[in-house]
């Protein structure tokens, strides 16, 4: 090589200058880009709020911290309620001793007394059936008159029946009560159950615990303050609902399918966190306002949607703009 060559300086022309600047242009595109795109992570977020209004007695939990699925995260004042399961319980007890009673029949010390009365009144039978049997004897030899025989038989009659109606009475004593009185009990123990369990469902209403693993993204009450039915406490975010959402054209979105992994890529991170596609947009999210043509199409883009594993949910966070490349 000759050196005066390797040290002349070649005039600066614009033609020098265009052939620098497109040589600098091939080299910088020279990496694929095809598939990087621009997205943005979002969170899809739980609001914990309870059936039943209240003063918020106790708040167990703050802003950004973890917490285990069960865990309690605030409760409501709950002393209507309490009261309200007491007795609703209280109720249920005695429609149940009812129909235990009925299904056993009288007491062992009633069904004696009962059996005391059948046992005078055959006494007193056998003893009217004597004195009819010598009334008997004695009209016929003309000892007594008529009519006091007649009384003798009116007497034996009365107290035979009176034996009839309290063996039957010892028998009532003994079996328990009439199936339509046991179905009609049987239905009060059920009723009285359902508002028991009506009213423990109230009082747990007071209690509110995370449905899940996640982070405690806001708390939107303060101990003490009343909160109305419905209102929401605390704002939760399961990693599982932590999701990165980009857009990419009409070109691409045909070979994207859930299932495929992508790579995110966000400042600060300490390294790419892998992702898989969980849902395709089936219609543009933006069209342009002309009539569709070959010009038109390539400016319609789909939505993607792509969730992380539960371990590398934490290292995003909703709002978050980042990378994303197709695998």
């Amino acid at each position: 090589m000759n050196p005066n060559l390797a040290h002349a300086k070649l005039p600066m022309n614009g033609t020098h200058f265009a052939l620098l600047c497109a040589v600098f242009l091939l080299s910088s595109c020279s990496r694929d880009d095809r598939n990087v795109y621009q997205g943005y992570i979002e969170g899809e977020f739980v609001y914990l709020a309870s059936s039943q209004s209240g003063a918020l007695t106790q708040l167990s939990v703050a802003r950004g911290q973890t917490v285990r699925s069960n865990a309690p995260l605030y409760t409501l004042e709950s002393i209507d309620e309490t009261a309200a399961l007491a007795g609703a319980q209280q109720q249920l007890a005695a429609a149940r001793a009812q129909l235990a009673d009925i299904e056993t029949g009288k007491r062992a010390p009633e069904v004696n007394v009962n059996r005391a009365q059948l046992a005078q009144a055959q006494a007193n039978a056998r003893k009217a059936s004597l004195q009819l049997t010598r009334d008997e004897a004695q009209f016929r030899v003309g000892g007594i008159p008529k009519a006091q025989l007649d009384d003798s038989r009116a007497n034996a009659d009365a107290t035979a029946a009176q034996v009839r109606e309290l063996t039957n009475q010892v028998e009532v004593a003994r079996l328990p009560g009439r199936s339509q009185q046991i179905t009609g009990q049987r239905a009060q123990v059920a009723a009285a159950q359902a508002s028991v369990a009506q009213a423990q469902w109230k009082l747990d209403q007071k209690r509110i615990v995370a449905p899940a693993d996640g982070l405690v993204y806001d708390t939107l009450y303060r101990a003490g303050e009343w909160v109305q039915a419905g209102s929401p406490v605390v704002q939760m975010l399961p990693p599982q609902n932590v999701k990165v959402r980009l857009f990419v054209p009409e070109g691409i979105v045909g070979n994207i399918a859930a299932g495929r992994a992508m790579t995110v890529h966000c400042d600060g991170c300490a390294a790419d966190v892998p992702v898989k596609v969980t849902y395709v947009s089936n219609k543009a999210e933006y069209t342009p306002p002309v009539i569709y043509s070959n010009e038109s199409r390539s400016k319609l883009v789909f939505m993607v949607e792509a969730h992380p594993s539960v371990a590398d949910a934490s290292k995003l966070h909703p709002g978050q703009p980042v990378t994303v490349t197709l695998q």
